[in-house]
């Protein structure tokens, strides 16, 4: 990332508690099943066994893998589980069965990772499989890393190996181009209107339109 970029003002981690249902509860984004969301409490003994029993559940898959909600509620109970009984070790040795660490750090990462990116996974635009790689980056990697999976349609295996890149020190930028792909680049579907006079514009300034549009979007969005 550049490091300009370090200077905007984003969540780059969790900011609602940690258990809560936040999008798991919100119907615009999971329709009739928001009502069937559940929140863990990491401070109430009854809701921390809860969340063991649910993490249990979810390391046996016995509900199929491709429910993004159920992922997402997974790794709710991983994140509130550990955060009830104090480490990663305590919280697999109190799941039980064959719960290891490894999946119970794995999974409670995918819960703090920041709403505007577990909102894709809820609509499943972003693999929850996926989201347990982009969550092992850290700051504006993880966005960059969920916006290349949306634009450029990523496999999961495609996300592991930049998530595995970018912790070894290249910047996802440089990992996208080794593969010929480009960070930031989308497209865009602008109103008749709109479109004629940005590209009257940009013509008249001798301006790519990119450059107008990125201008605009810096002043509209206070960056």
């Amino acid at each position: 990332m550049s490091d300009e970029s370090d200077t905007f003002d984003r969540p780059v981690d969790r900011e609602s508690p940690v258990g809560e249902p936040v999008v798991r509860a919100d119907p615009t984004v999971t329709g009739e099943r928001a009502e069937e969301a559940v929140g863990f409490d990491p401070d109430d003994p009854e809701s921390v066994q809860l969340a063991a029993d649910v993490v249990r559940s979810f390391a046996e898959n016995t509900v199929g893998s491709e429910d993004h909600v159920y992922m997402l509620r997974g790794a709710a109970a991983c994140a509130a589980l550990v955060r009830g009984v104090g480490s990663y070790k305590a919280a697999a040795e109190r799941a039980g069965g064959d719960v290891s660490v490894a999946f119970i750090r794995k999974w409670a990462r995918v819960h703090d990772l920041p709403q505007a990116i577990r909102r894709h996974v809820a609509r499943g635009t972003v693999a929850p499989t996926a989201a347990k790689h982009i969550a092992r980056v850290s700051g504006d990697d993880r966005y960059a890393l969920a916006w290349a999976t949306l634009e450029h349609d990523l496999t999961v295996r495609e996300i592991r190996s930049l998530a595995s890149e970018v912790g070894n020190g290249a910047s996802v930028e440089a990992a996208l181009a080794d593969r010929g792909l480009t960070l930031g680049h989308m497209s865009l579907t602008l109103p008749p209107a709109q479109y004629i006079e940005l590209r009257r514009r940009a013509s008249i300034e001798n301006r790519d339109p990119d450059d107008l549009v990125a201008e605009a979007l810096e002043a509209y969005l206070g960056l």
